[in-house]
This record gives C-alpha cells, sequence and structure tokens, in this order.
C-alpha cells in the first residue's frame, strides 16, 4: 500500500516542485522515498521526455529492498508504480513461472502485475484479486496506461496537456503542482447538491479522476490520449442461477483469508455488526492466534454499540481495543480529520473514522472491515423495500419515516413515490438547499449510475448502490481516512468473485423481511436473536449537536466561503434559524466546502 506521483514531460522539470507535492502522499508511504528522474539516471528509456516518477512505500508484503517501487524490468524494460494490494498474487506467480517467468523477488505483488502485463499484456489486469491504483510504462510501445481497481478503492488522478502528463495518487499533489486552475462550477454543484464529486469530474477544471476498472492508454511521442476501456462493467453482469449458500460460504471464507496475508500484524474492525462479526468469526475459524479488534465508543446511546462489540470480542477471546468519542469532539480534531480528504466530501461520518483508523495505525499498519456488506447482501431497507413496484409509496413513507434528513430532503422521496429512480435519488440529493442557494442543478450525472427506467429491479438497485453509494462515497472515505494515518483498510465483501457470483443469481437469498439472512444465519451458532436482529445504528456521530455548540466558530470559518461569497450571504442564518438534523448537515456541508477550499 502506498502512494506515487509522476510526470512526463516535453519541458524540463522542476524536482523540488515535485518533492514539495510529495507532501500530500507521504502519509501513504511513509516507510520509504524512491525517486527515477532524468537527473539519476536508473532508467534507461527511449522516451526523449523529461520524466519524474516518484514513490512512497507502505512496506506491507516482501519488506526487501527489492520490493521498492518504482519496479523498473530489465528484461522488457517496462516500469511500474502501484498502489494496493493484490490478493492472489502468490497463485498468478505459479501462473507465470510455469511458462518460464522469472522472478527477483521472493513474493512481491508488485513484480507480479509488472511481469504480469508485460508477458501477456492488459489483459492480465482482469486476473487481478485486489484494490490497485497502477502506473504502468511500456518502453517498447512508447505508451503509458493508468488502470484503476473494479470498485474504485484506490484513487488515481491525472491531468494531461500538449507538454505534460501529471498523475498521482493524491489530487492536491497535482493541483500544487499546476498553481494555477479555475473551479469546475458543475463539480462543485454536484457537491452542494449530493456531499461528493460523481465520476470523473474533480473540483478543478483540468484535474480528471481515473474511473473505477478503466484504462487509459497514452501515446508519449506526443503526449496524448489515445484509447479509454474498462475491463468490468456491473451492467453486465447478470444470470439467474440458484443460489448455493455453501458455495457463497466457500468465497467469503477465502476471501477472509487471503485478506490475512501479510508480513506485518493484522488487526479487525470490530462494530458489532452483522458484517464485521461474520468477518470475525471467519477468521477465528482458520486464525490459531489472538485476533486484534478495534471498536468505537459513542456518549451518545443513540450511536453506541460497544455492548454488542464487546459481545462479539468475549465470544472469540480477541484483544480488543476501544476509542472513544465524545459528543463535543475539539476543533483540531474535526480539522485534522477534514484534512484526511483530498476532495470535497461531506459525511460526517469521516470524523469517527479519521479517530479509529488513528488508533489502529499507532500499532498497526494493515486493518480488515467490514464495508461493502450492505451492497452484496441487500442490506440496506431503502433497497429491499424498493424492489417491490406495488410497495412505492410504502417504500417512500418507510425511508421518509427511517431518514427524515440524513442526506437528502426527504419529503422528495414522497413526491416521486410512483417512480423509483426519483425515489432513490432523492434520498441522496438536497433540492432544497440548492434552491436556496438558488442553483439550478445538472443532475445529468444520474444516468451515470442508473439506466434510466420505469422498470428497475432489486439488481437495478443495487448495482446502482455499487456504482455510486459505495464507490463514489463510502470507499473514498475508507480511503482517505486510513491512508492519511499510514493505515490500509481490506474489505473481505468487496471481493469481485462474490459481487459476480451474487449478481449472477435468482438472488432468492434475499429475505424481505429480515436483512442479510443468509449472514445470519450463518452467525446463529454463535449468537442469540436479541444480537442477530437487533437495529442497524450506523458509523456516525451527533454532528447536529456538534454545529449548533460551534456556530461562533462556523460563521467565522464561512465568512467569506465561496458558497456566500457567490451564492447566498444569508445562507448561514437562514439554515441554522430551525436547528434540525437536515439543516446541522447543510452547515456542516457548507464548512467542509470553505474548509476544503483554502487548501487550493
Amino acid at each position: 500500500m502506498c502512494g506515487f506521483i509522476g510526470c512526463i514531460s516535453k519541458e524540463p522539470i522542476s524536482y523540488s516542485e515535485y518533492h514539495k507535492a510529495n507532501e500530500h502522499i507521504v502519509c501513504r508511504g511513509p516507510d520509504k522515498n524512491i525517486f527515477y528522474n532524468n537527473e539519476n539516471k536508473k532508467f534507461n528509456n527511449n522516451l526523449n521526455k523529461y520524466f519524474h516518477f516518484e514513490f512512497n512505500r507502505l512496506s506491507i508484503l516482501d519488506l526487501s529492498k527489492g520490493a521498492d517501487q518504482p519496479m523498473h524490468s530489465k528484461i522488457s524494460n517496462n516500469l511500474l508504480m502501484f498502489n494496493g494490494e493484490i490478493y492472489n498474487h502468490l497463485e498468478l506467480r505459479k501462473d507465470l513461472e510455469s511458462v518460464g517467468v522469472n522472478f527477483k523477488t521472493n513474493h512481491s505483488d508488485t513484480e507480479v502485475i509488472l511481469n504480469g502485463i508485460s508477458n501477456y499484456g492488459l489483459n492480465f489486469v482482469e486476473k487481478l484479486n485486489g484494490q490497485f491504483a497502477i502506473f504502468f510504462l511500456d518502453n517498447k510501445l512508447n505508451k503509458a496506461y493508468l488502470i484503476r481497481d473494479r470498485l474504485g478503492q484506490k484513487p488515481l488522478y491525472y491531468t494531461l496537456s500538449s507538454d505534460k502528463l501529471l498523475f498521482s495518487s493524491n489530487f492536491l499533489s497535482i493541483s500544487d503542482i499546476l498553481q494555477r486552475s479555475n473551479v469546475n462550477t458543475n463539480a462543485l454543484h454536484n457537491y452542494l447538491n449530493i456531499g461528493v464529486i460523481p465520476g470523473k469530474e474533480t473540483i478543478l477544471n483540468n484535474i480528471s479522476e481515473v474511473l473505477p476498472a478503466q484504462i487509459l492508454e497514452f501515446d508519449l511521442e506526443d503526449l496524448r490520449l489515445t484509447k479509454t476501456s474498462s475491463y468490468w462493467d456491473l451492467n453486465k453482469i447478470s444470470g439467474n442461477e440458484t443460489f448455493r449458500e455453501d458455495e457463497f460460504h466457500s468465497l467469503f471464507s477465502d476471501s477472509v483469508k487471503i485478506r490475512q496475508n501479510a508480513d506485518v500484524p493484522v488487526a479487525y474492525f470490530l462494530s458489532g455488526g452483522i458484517d464485521s462479526t461474520s468477518i470475525l468469526q471467519s477468521a477465528s475459524e482458520t486464525s490459531s492466534e489472538i485476533i486484534n479488534t478495534f471498536s468505537v465508543i459513542h456518549e451518545n446511546d443513540k450511536y453506541d454499540e460497544s455492548y454488542w462489540s464487546n459481545i462479539a470480542s468475549e465470544k472469540f477471546k480477541t484483544n480488543h481495543n476501544i476509542q472513544k468519542i465524545n459528543e463535543d469532539i475539539g476543533i483540531e480534531i474535526i480539522n485534522e480529520a477534514l484534512n484526511s480528504i483530498d476532495q470535497p466530501y461531506f459525511d460526517p461520518s469521516v470524523v469517527p473514522s479519521f479517530m479509529l483508523s488513528k488508533m489502529i495505525s499507532s500499532h498497526y499498519k494493515v486493518g480488515i472491515s467490514g464495508d461493502g456488506g450492505d451492497e452484496l447482501l441487500g442490506g440496506y431497507e431503502r433497497i429491499i423495500q424498493s424492489h417491490s413496484i406495488n410497495k412505492r409509496t410504502n417504500l417512500a413513507k418507510s425511508i421518509y419515516k427511517m431518514y427524515p434528513s440524513f442526506l437528502g430532503t426527504g419529503n422528495k422521496i414522497l413526491k416521486y413515490s410512483k417512480n423509483i429512480n426519483e425515489a432513490y435519488w432523492s434520498f441522496h440529493e438536497d433540492l432544497k438547499l440548492m434552491k436556496l442557494l438558488k442553483i439550478n442543478p445538472d443532475l445529468s450525472y444520474r444516468t451515470e449510475f442508473m439506466t434510466p427506467s420505469t422498470d428497475i429491479t432489486l439488481k437495478d438497485l443495487m448495482i446502482s448502490d455499487y456504482k455510486f453509494f459505495l464507490s463514489q462515497m463510502m470507499l473514498f472515505k475508507v480511503d482517505r481516512t486510513s491512508m492519511a494515518n499510514s493505515l490500509e483498510v481490506r474489505s473481505p465483501f468487496l471481493d469481485h468473485r462474490l459481487i459476480e457470483y451474487v449478481l449472477n443469481t435468482n438472488m432468492n437469498f434475499i429475505n424481505h423481511d429480515e436483512p442479510k439472512k443468509i449472514m445470519k444465519d450463518y452467525l446463529s451458532k454463535n449468537f442469540d436473536n436479541a444480537f442477530l436482529n437487533r437495529k442497524k445504528q450506523g458509523f456516525v456521530f451527533n454532528v447536529e449537536n456538534w454545529v449548533y455548540s460551534n456556530m461562533s466558530y462556523l460563521e467565522k470559518e464561512l465568512k467569506s466561503s465561496i458558497v456566500t461569497s457567490e451564492y447566498n450571504k444569508n445562507i448561514l442564518s437562514t439554515l441554522s434559524l430551525n436547528k434540525t438534523r437536515i439543516n446541522g448537515i447543510r452547515i456542516w456541508k457548507l464548512f467542509v466546502l470553505s474548509q476544503f477550499m483554502k487548501r487550493l
């Protein structure tokens, strides 16, 4: 797990400038900094260009110097930088060795990718099981490739001009080098509406993000993007096979097992929920060592799950560690958490996520989490209830009752209850805030994540949650808050084999009356109904209380923000008149944006 920055340019490169921009990435790989450029002559290429490749290593697999990056193959003369982990690298290595490929490292997953692509081409990427962002330079073809994992667990940004290709694991590294760039108005409006910037756009016009499962090909002779392709498409995974519990659990068990592979100790996130407890149970079945678990304790009983996490910890006799979150979180901690994000992102759970990652990282480099369980198993009630076309009105009412103001305007769900597509987006969007700011939002981004249809199935909604809610929101938070603390997070439920298996079945495992029944049945040998069927609480903190307790500070910070200066100077006073959760979240959203814009 690491971070990198690179540039291929027609003009001389200021290496000191790149070293400074690299400061944003050091947290991703504090163990070692390595670089190639024209000055050190380590890489004998035929580009006839100036280049600088800089890498920060977090040593987890094959801790030897031979596994350092950038990794250069003397045989093929290709070069690779890679951020992530490949969980099936030992299997792939054996396959490559069987056809005569020689390895210089003992068990580096980086060398597996380098040799795999060099020998078999880009199709080798389809064999990778893991999370990754890859830069691959083919010296023979004079081409470079930017590649991202299937779900977008690892970030990758780039900018391309007539004289330069610049790419990085961190958005701010690129913006620092560019220095002058215009704000992307459409991206800004999308953030104000849904709290994130979806798709390939970023907050700046000339910087783009590589999309999940995307391969970008660049011709290095004249520095141009020549091809864009995708090697995995959720919408094309469709089948009606019978769901078999034994097959699913076999895949799940293997997914947990391969994510334990590391040359450093591994810790486990434990909320006490169904997902994290299932992972813990699976790990305990194959490991004879004491398992280390970590949980968050809230002062507010509304959010505190410590009772349940303690039960799970005691059952499997783990070494359990606790991070306490007070109602009155200090400004310093809040800003530290917000500084971990490199794009505007409003979800308040970045704060407890950051705090928990910080605690774990003081002793560990790897944490295993339950992210993706709800998406895989239809755990979100809004998804299950929306499956029934005849229950749209009930869907709307139930969602509004459950989440009156969590992310969206709520009442829009009722308005559009006859249209499931609109109901889905109403949950995420805040069109009322857009109205208050006098912004007419462009909603065309919706089609990127959900095909407009009047006949939307349960599978369609689950795919949309993978493409939007998980990839664009949840995984962004997980990566940024963990890597800010030099912690790699692995998620067994995100294994593409599990996702493909579920989407290729008739999905008869989903019980509309009992979400995640298949995992509850798996846990039933160790836990009673009170544990298995309790209400889902979520990983949040009381953001509205924090907002209204710190209004004087927020007023000062927001006084000259881009929102109040350009859209509505009275927006803060308007929102603070009615102290509701949704208005607290709206103020938080504006505060997050103001803090981020200071860093550009």
